[in-house]
């Protein structure tokens, strides 16, 4: 079991851009979106389970969510479920992981992902993990997943990499993007040599920790006082603590855009970030008109629509083009499909009408 990786699971988001369907009680990793009986949260589980065992497991979420994960994942102990008190970003949420697992095992090897992508082919996931862990085992490295592009996609981060020698799947990092132009995405498309950055890490716990040190000093210092807290009953009011202290910072802007010890494994294993409802009306099924359709619904001149009904009502539409009709609870949302720019606003708005619309 020591040379299999721990998973550090991040599950604290509140998943503005599916709402309505996503609330601030049950976020989308807490939900079935894909219709496969097991949550985005639980998915990720399964899929790592085929590299480690359930006691290697730590997800990170905010403390509102505790009682999700515990319910969602009954496998694992209390105290493989860590408590974020406020969102600080993926920095401080990746430091605690790591600094109280390196507390437990300093030969760690950690595999960091979010809780709510979707990955369609397993096996190349697996195998592409199983590289990236073997990459990692040099010194100081740090590594990262890079997804191949088939679109000049705008929603997501691009990594651009130096070609390597000796078919070496590990290649040297030169840039990070955070979501370009399209002009851009198109050339970063055509240039044969970015990738999307997929958010999915892999590090030896002490590579990270001494990249902490050197780029993020600040949130280092703090961690390394938890040493003597990490698997006690004074872990939880010294990370209360801790996060008042910590800055809001990412770990792609607080450490892998900065460290030159960053290496790109490529990936082809039908990736998505599911972010919004845009992405997931890519991968469902759909009508002759391009429609999804989870409702019991009559369409009329009615193309490019996702739609998403309760089915005890009949849904009856027409006309429209590149819509998102969705009605969940005591919301019904009517808007541009591609429009998930605007849900920060839809979900400010409906807070001030009351905390029961979000």
């Amino acid at each position: 079991m020591q040379d299999k990786p721990y998973i550090v699971i991040m599950a604290g988001g509140i998943g503005s851009r599916f709402w309505p369907y996503s609330r601030n009680s049950r976020p989308k990793q807490f939900l079935d979106i894909l219709g496969t009986g097991r949550s985005l949260l639980q998915m990720t589980y399964d899929r790592f389970r085929e590299i480690a065992e359930p006691s290697q497991f730590m997800v990170v979420t905010n403390q509102g969510y505790l009682d999700l994960v515990r319910e969602q994942l009954p496998e694992l102990e209390s105290s493989q479920v860590l408590s974020e008190p406020l969102r600080k970003n993926t920095a401080t949420c990746i430091a605690y992981a790591a600094y109280k697992i390196h507390a437990l095992d300093p030969e760690a090897k950690l595999i960091v992902t979010p809780a709510d992508h979707l990955i369609l082919q397993e096996k190349r996931f697996i195998l592409t993990m199983n590289r990236a862990i073997q990459a990692s085992e040099t010194e100081g490295r740090l590594i990262t997943i890079g997804i191949k592009p088939n679109r000049p996609e705008t929603g997501y981060g691009y990594i651009q990499y130096l070609e390597g020698d000796n078919g070496n799947p590990a290649l040297k990092v030169k840039t990070f993007t955070e979501k370009p132009s399209i002009k851009l995405a198109k050339t970063f498309l055509d240039s044969g040599d970015f990738v999307w950055n997929s958010g999915i890490f892999v590090w030896k716990a002490k590579s990270l920790l001494d990249a902490f040190t050197e780029n993020l000093p600040d949130i280092a210092e703090i961690f390394e006082e938890g040493k003597s807290h990490f698997g006690k009953p004074t872990e939880q009011d010294f990370i209360n603590r801790a996060y008042t202290m910590v800055k809001n910072v990412s770990i792609d802007y607080g450490i892998m855009e900065k460290s030159d010890k960053v290496y790109v494994i490529l990936g082809d294993f039908g990736w998505s970030d599911l972010g919004s409802w845009h992405s997931l009306h890519e991968l469902r099924e759909k009508d002759e008109n391009n429609n999804v359709v989870e409702a019991n619904a009559l369409l009329y001149d009615t193309k490019d629509c996702y739609i998403k009904m309760d089915s005890d009502k009949l849904v009856v539409i027409e006309g429209l083009e590149n819509y998102l009709i969705n009605e969940s609870e005591n919301v019904l949302l009517i808007c541009k499909l591609g429009g998930e720019r605007k849900f920060r606003d839809f979900v400010a708005n409906a807070k001030k009408k009351g905390e029961d619309f979000v």
